[in-house]
């Protein structure tokens, strides 16, 4: 568990240096975004966000009690996500920002959200898409963020959550432009962001998802993401893929 939190914390902590630089504003801005949809019409009393307490990815959220936790400085509990210090089924709302993909553990990172969660708790999550230009770069990076995490893929993602009693009720894939180091081709190719998400919508390097733990026999009804109604991007699309019924092949 100990070499865990330490592969955890140095991997959060280049990623923290890496957001500033132009490819790391261009990710931010657009997950950003994302997280403040997700979080707007979430509603309780306590919620967490895991990791880079740096950046405020609850600024949206309307829940009196919000506080972070993290091994990075600046995070108001120190603490690592296996063994985090808060009461079982006590949080309504947990953010996981690129989280998942830093832990040698990423299971049990979601086991214990799972733990602190309230029935019908919400838990938003983002994280480096494997199948995208993204990956592709990783390959032939070098050993430093955020070429050096594990990246997740989405379906691999999705299986583990429903084991764990989640149901997903919102997501989307963003940043298609590929992972220019200069500003200025990241604007030269910003064309890709309208035509990614209408032709190959599943290959944007970066996906935010949100889920909702489901208990048996409890039933709530909650809003939902409304970013994701109108759009055939979203995330509801993508498990039909597996279904042998599935009209779109």
């Amino acid at each position: 568990m100990q070499n865990g939190a330490q592969k955890y914390n140095g991997g959060r902590s280049s990623l923290s240096a890496w957001l500033p630089t132009p490819q790391g504003a261009y990710v931010l801005e657009w997950e950003l975004a994302q997280f403040d949809s997700a979080v707007e019409d979430v509603f309780g009393f306590r919620a967490v966000q895991v990791g880079l307490p740096e950046v405020d990815f609850l600024r949206q959220n309307r829940i009196p009690y919000r506080f972070s936790v993290a091994l990075e400085p600046g995070a108001r509990v120190a603490a690592d996500p296996l063994q985090m210090p808060i009461a079982t089924q006590s949080v309504d709302l947990v953010v996981l920002p690129h989280v998942l993909e830093n832990h040698d553990d990423p299971h049990q990172v979601l086991r214990e959200t799972e733990r602190v969660l309230v029935p019908d708790g919400h838990v938003v999550i983002s994280g480096f898409n494997p199948a995208s230009l993204w990956r592709l770069r990783q390959l032939f990076g070098r050993n430093e963020a955020p070429w050096d995490a594990s990246y997740i893929g989405l379906l691999r993602l999705r299986d583990w959550l429903r084991v764990l009693g989640f149901e997903l009720n919102g997501g989307k894939f963003g940043c298609y432009a590929p992972p220019f180091r200069e500003e200025l081709w990241l604007r030269r190719f910003a064309f890709m962001e309208k035509a990614g998400a209408r032709w190959w919508p599943i290959t944007g390097g970066v996906y935010v998802v949100r889920a909702v733990k489901r208990v048996p026999g409890m039933r709530v009804v909650t809003p939902a993401w409304r970013k994701e109604r109108a759009r055939r991007r979203a995330l509801a699309a993508i498990p039909q893929r597996s279904h042998k019924n599935n009209s779109h092949g």
